[in-house]
């Protein structure tokens, strides 16, 4: 792997650690709190911030993820080159859009 992804991957990954804490604490409040899920939607709909944070938890995932992978499917498949750059491009492309609905449903009005 290249110096680039694999700083790319770190970073990524050290803008991931705040943010999965943020999540297992949301979670944790959410269910011991008893929220249920009109009551959570309700807070997130339109939230600039839940935006903002579930956001930035997507591209870093996407960004992770594809560079964990492109290294898997190289090991794994023995992909090279422009076939193995396609792939992960459109691996970690389809986890962004995926990623991407997902914050949308639940932040958007």
């Amino acid at each position: 792997m290249n110096l680039g992804l694999y700083m790319a991957q770190r970073l990524s990954a050290m803008v991931m650690v705040p943010l999965v804490f943020g999540h297992l604490g949301v979670m944790i409040y959410a269910i011991q709190g008893g929220l249920t899920t009109a009551e959570i939607l309700e807070r997130t709909m339109g939230s600039l911030w839940w935006f903002l944070f579930y956001g930035c938890f997507v591209v870093a995932v996407s960004i992770h993820s594809a560079i964990g992978m492109r290294v898997i499917v190289h090991e794994v498949l023995k992909l090279r080159g422009l076939a193995l750059e396609l792939v992960m491009w459109a691996f970690g492309i389809s986890i962004l859009f995926l990623g991407a609905r997902a914050v949308m449903a639940v932040t958007m009005l």
